[in-house]
């Protein structure tokens, strides 16, 4: 199975490049506010989808532009080019992710940048790796000493101030915070030990499942904003490494919570 998403990773990366050779001619459209999609999206995905489909007909999949088909046991979480952003700017921080659930478990991941033709792949109770080399999460001790990625809210600002609150204490706190624009990709750097934690609210869940299980297999950990497991569900997400994970879940936590508690009692005033 992981080969196979190895393959149908590869593919959609040559898609991908091809792509970047004309930048200019292609179609794009505004799915919602910030949020676009390209025919490099599209046919990257047809990629994807075609080769799952030849190896398991059987299986499900999830995947960003096509939504849900199929009901089985196996669901197959496709993101066919995590940073479009990015990519319809030329800027190279962008990346292919495809995760297979199995009756609710991630267990195989792959993540691939074809920038730099990395591959980040990883098997449940079998490690991570990058291009066939194990990979550990960082073994820093502190915020006090990360580099911390983030992703900005660009979707759903609901929760803008908290996002503002949790940035401003982290600028103040961490030597470095970084905003590269690719989910998947940033998740992947926390596994590699390339970044020692990570934050974002409002993710999909082809954004997160590979670069999760990226991160659970490098020794590190994954939870919701209060440290908890449902960040597939929320959509809000902290990673990274054992002692730095800790630290983030207490400070970004005491903000969450803060910020439920201006809104309810501005609801209660109103």
């Amino acid at each position: 199975m992981l080969n196979t998403a190895v393959k149908a990773a590869r593919r959609a990366g040559g898609v991908i490049n091809r792509a970047t050779r004309n930048l200019d001619v292609l179609t794009v459209r505004s799915k919602s506010a910030n949020d676009f999609v390209s025919e490099v999206d599209q046919e990257a995905e047809r990629a994807i989808v075609q080769t799952l489909r030849g190896a398991y007909p059987e299986h499900a999949i999830l995947a960003e532009e096509g939504g849900a088909t199929g009901r089985s046991e196996y669901l197959w979480i496709v993101d066919p080019l995590d940073g479009t952003t990015n990519f319809l700017h030329g800027f190279p921080q962008y990346a292919v992710s495809i995760a297979l659930r199995h009756r609710g478990v991630l267990t195989q991941a792959v993540v691939f940048d074809p920038n730099r033709n990395d591959l980040f792949t990883a098997s449940r109770g079998r490690g991570a790796f990058l291009n066939d080399q194990r990979i550990r999460v960082s073994r820093r001790l502190r915020v006090a000493d990360a580099l911390i990625g983030t992703g900005f809210p660009f979707r759903q600002f609901k929760q803008i101030d908290t996002y503002l609150a949790i940035l401003r204490e982290m600028m103040q706190k961490a030597p470095g915070v970084r905003r590269a624009g690719a989910a998947a990709l940033d998740l992947a750097y926390v596994a590699a030990g390339r970044l020692d934690g990570f934050w974002e609210f409002g993710l999909a869940p082809w954004d997160i499942a590979a670069g999760a299980l990226l991160v659970i297999e490098a020794g590190g950990l994954v939870g919701d904003l209060e440290g908890n497991d449902g960040y597939m569900d929320s959509g809000n997400l902290i990673a990274g490494n054992p002692k730095v994970f800790a630290q983030m879940v207490q400070m970004i936590g005491a903000h969450v919570r803060a910020g439920d508690r201006q809104v309810t009692s501005n609801a209660t005033v109103e």
